[in-house]
């Protein structure tokens, strides 16, 4: 009996992008068909335990400009739509979805948001980091330090303990206060 692995979905408006979460996968197929078939196959572990899928997609699929990408962790599928529209899901199944399906919150962008969110390779242009204080200069964590230049404070220090005695100061009554 074959196991279900994890299937993580986003979408934009012409494509789908579906990763599946086998690491070390063997022995992968894949069949899309127009219609919106999604077929997936392959091994994985050490005893070569068989995983399938087999998803009625919501809409039709252009299977000639799909591709996918395979690494050690994952094979990820970017499935292009035969309409550039947005699916209100991924399966035509109605009501609950498979517990394997889970949506990809990395890739994922909402309808609204499209047009204006950048891709996932963000350009940051000619943004000029230098201008925003990511921890550098001055800071209020050392207010008991004074600014300024070292040796004043030891000459004042210096000054006072060679003038004249001033009148003693009596010894504060609130707990942890040293005179």
């Amino acid at each position: 009996m074959s196991r279900h692995p994890t299937i993580k979905w986003a979408q934009m408006s012409d494509k789908l992008f579906i990763t599946v979460e086998l690491p070390d996968a063997k022995n992968v197929k894949l069949k899309l068909e127009p219609e919106g078939k999604f077929l997936f196959s392959a091994t994985a572990g050490a005893d070569n335990v068989p995983y399938e899928v087999d998803l009625d997609l919501f809409d039709k699929i252009n299977v000639d400009e799909s591709k996918s990408s395979t690494t050690s962790r994952s094979i990820v599928y970017l499935v292009k739509k035969a309409e550039d529209k947005w699916w209100s899901r991924l399966v035509k199944q109605e009501g609950l979805r498979p517990v394997f399906l889970k949506v990809d919150w990395d890739k994922w962008v909402d309808e609204d948001e499209e047009d204006s969110k950048p891709e996932p390779d963000m350009d940051f242009g000619d943004m000029d980091f230098s201008k925003l204080n990511m921890g550098e200069g001055p800071s209020n964590f050392d207010v008991d330090v004074p600014e300024g230049d070292d040796d004043s404070d030891t000459e004042e220090i210096e000054e006072e303990e060679n003038s004249e005695p001033k009148a003693a100061v009596p010894p504060s009554t609130e707990p942890g206060v040293k005179a």
